[in-house]
C-alpha cells in the first residue's frame, strides 16, 4: 500500500511539473487566505493578547554568531604530500603561501562558527564560510565538541580528501590568525530581537516533539465541529511531520495552513503564528526542490498585516543571527523575507531600517552583510527597474562603510 501510494506521490509530481501550478490557497473575497470569520478571530486574539501595542521592552541582551576572519589556501595538487608534512610540523602562514606559489589564495575571508545537531541528533561543532556569492564555500564539521571553545588563533583548519573513482585528492587549508569572537548586538537590536520572541511566542513550537510522518487532513465541514474536536485536530495536525516529495508536491505548505486555521479557530496564537511564518519563509522539509517552482509559492505578509500587529519590527527581528537565542526562537529565511517585503504595505519603512543596520559599524560583520544580502534579495524581486536601479545605489552607499576586503566581494550590483 505505502509503494503504491509513493508511486502516486512521484506521479502528482511530475503532471505539476508539466502543467504548472496555479493559486496555492483559496484567496476570499477580502483579498486574504484567511475568511473574513477566520480574522475575526485572529484580530479578537490581538486585541485580546495587546498585541497591536506590544512593546517587549526585555533586557536580553543577544550576541552575535561566533566569527572570524581567515585565509583560504586551496593547496595545488601537485604539492598535497608535502603540505600536509608542512602542517603537522606547525609551518607559519607567511611561510606555507612562499613554498606553495602555485597555490590559490584568499585572505580575510568571514568564517562561522556554530553547534548544531544532525538529522540523528548528535551535536557536532560546525566551521563555514560566510560567501554571498556562493552557496557552495568551505565548511568543516566535527563531533568533537571541543573544538568549539578551542583557541583556534594562529591556528591551521585543513580539510583533506582522498582521491576516488569520482574525484582527485584535493587540500583546502584555512588560517586563522585570531580566534573566533562573538560580540553584543547594539541594544536596539536586541530590543527587535526581544519583540519578535515575544510577538512569536518562544514558549511553544508548531510541531510537537515525538512526531510521527504522514499527511493528515482535515475535513470540509471542519468549522462545524465542537471546540474539543478542533483542539483534539490541532493536535494530531501538530504530532504529524509532513515531508514534500518533490518540488510541486503541496502537501507541506497545505499542512501548514491546515494547523493555523485550527490554530486560529482554537484561539491558539503561538501556534498559528509559527505555522504562517512557515507558510511566509516556505520552510518545509523536501525530499528535492527545485528553484523552478519558488515563484508559484507566494509569502502572504498582508494576512499579518491586516492584523495590525508591528510587522517590521517583526521581519527585522527575526532575521538577525545569533548566538544565544530563545528556546524555539524563530528564525527568518533571508531570501523569502526579501520577497515578503515586496508585498508589504511598509514596504518603504523596513527598506530604511535595512540599509541603516548595513550602514552601522557598531553591528557585527555577519549581521550586516546578511541584511546586504536581505536587501539585496529584496531588491531582485521588485518590479520596477527604475525603483531596481534606484535601491542598488542607495544599497551601494550603506555598504561603503563596510570594510574594503568585503566590499570588493560583494555580489554586483
Amino acid at each position: 500500500m505505502m509503494k503504491k501510494i509513493t508511486t502516486l506521490v512521484f506521479a502528482f509530481c511530475s503532471m505539476m511539473s508539466a502543467f504548472g501550478q496555479e493559486k496555492e490557497f483559496t484567496t476570499y473575497p477580502n483579498g486574504l487566505i484567511y475568511s473574513a470569520r477566520t480574522m475575526g478571530k485572529l484580530s479578537h486574539i490581538v486585541d485580546s493578547l495587546n498585541l497591536k501595542y506590544k512593546t517587549c521592552n526585555f533586557n536580553t541582551t543577544f550576541y552575535s554568531k561566533s566569527q572570524a576572519l581567515g585565509n583560504l589556501i586551496e593547496v595545488d595538487s601537485s604539492s598535497i604530500a608535502e603540505a600536509l608534512k608542512d602542517l603537522e610540523k606547525g609551518i607559519t602562514y607567511e611561510a606555507f603561501v612562499k613554498k606553495y606559489p602555485k597555490s590559490v589564495v584568499k585572505e580575510n575571508l568571514l568564517f562561522i562558527k556554530g553547534k548544531y545537531k544532525d538529522y540523528r541528533q548528535r551535536d557536532l561543532v560546525s566551521i563555514d564560510e560566510f560567501d554571498l556569492k556562493n552557496e557552495n564555500g568551505f565548511s568543516y564539521s566535527t563531533f568533537d565538541m571541543s573544538l568549539y571553545d578551542y583557541d583556534i588563533s594562529d591556528s591551521w583548519l585543513d580539510d583533506y580528501s582522498e582521491k576516488t573513482e569520482y574525484a582527485q585528492e584535493s587540500l583546502t587549508v584555512v588560517f586563522f590568525p585570531k580566534n573566533f569572537t562573538s560580540v553584543p548586538l547594539p541594544k536596539q537590536y536586541s530590543a527587535l530581537i526581544g519583540y519578535s520572541d515575544c510577538l512569536i511566542d518562544t514558549t511553544t513550537a508548531k510541531l510537537k516533539n515525538k512526531l510521527m510522518e504522514g499527511r493528515p487532513w482535515i475535513p470540509k465541514n471542519w468549522k462545524s465541529l465542537s471546540f474539543n474536536q478542533k483542539v483534539q485536530m490541532l493536535d494530531k495536525l501538530r504530532s504529524t511531520r509532513v515531508v514534500g516529495e518533490c518540488s510541486m508536491d503541496f502537501a507541506p505548505r497545505e499542512h501548514a495552513i491546515n494547523i493555523a486555521l485550527l490554530a486560529a479557530d482554537t484561539y491558539n496564537w503561538g501556534v498559528f503564528l509559527k505555522a504562517h511564518l512557515d507558510i511566509m519563509n516556505d520552510r518545509f522539509e523536501r525530499m528535492s526542490d527545485g528553484s523552478y517552482a519558488w515563484g508559484t509559492r507566494a509569502t502572504y505578509i498582508k494576512e499579518l498585516e491586516a492584523l495590525k500587529i508591528n510587522v517590521p519590527n517583526l521581519v527585522i527581528g527575526m532575521s538577525f543571527q545569533i548566538e544565544n537565542p530563545a528556546s524555539n526562537h524563530y528564525f527568518g529565511r533571508i531570501g523569502r523575507v526579501g520577497r515578503a517585503i515586496v508585498e508589504s504595505e511598509n514596504r518603504a519603512e523596513i527598506e530604511q531600517a535595512i540599509l541603516s543596520i548595513v550602514a552601522d559599524k557598531e553591528l557585527d560583520l555577519y549581521n550586516r552583510l546578511l541584511f546586504y544580502s536581505l536587501f539585496y534579495n529584496y531588491n531582485y524581486y521588485l518590479p520596477n527597474k527604475d525603483v531596481q536601479k534606484e535601491n542598488a545605489s542607495r544599497l551601494a552607499k550603506a555598504s561603503s562603510t563596510l570594510p574594503e576586503y568585503v566590499r570588493t566581494r560583494l555580489v554586483e550590483e
